[in-house]
């Protein structure tokens, strides 16, 4: 399962459009650093690895964007916790 990646910069959110629904991570940018502040799957896209999926998606577009992340989320923070080796994206 893929999706495209949306960078909606109005609202600071990286979102995925599916079916109607939409998954998002919403951030601030603080100096080149992204503090990923909330993840939020719709509970009708939910148990299918998506939240995964559309933060290791954002993970990379951050680092080609020379920025560092900040887990500002329990999911995030969850995740940095449980790969070490993506250490290398994270302030």
């Amino acid at each position: 399962m893929s999706h495209t990646l949306i960078h909606n910069e109005d609202e600071c959110k990286y979102e995925y459009h599916i079916d109607g629904y939409v998954a998002y991570i919403t951030y601030e940018d603080q100096n080149g650093n992204m503090h990923l502040t909330e993840t939020q799957v719709p509970k009708e896209l939910a148990g299918k690895g998506l939240a995964r999926m559309l933060l290791e998606d954002v993970l990379q577009e951050i680092q080609k964007e020379n920025k560092k992340a900040v887990a500002k989320c329990s999911y995030i923070v969850k995740y940095q916790e449980k790969n070490p080796e993506k250490d290398d994206v994270f302030a």
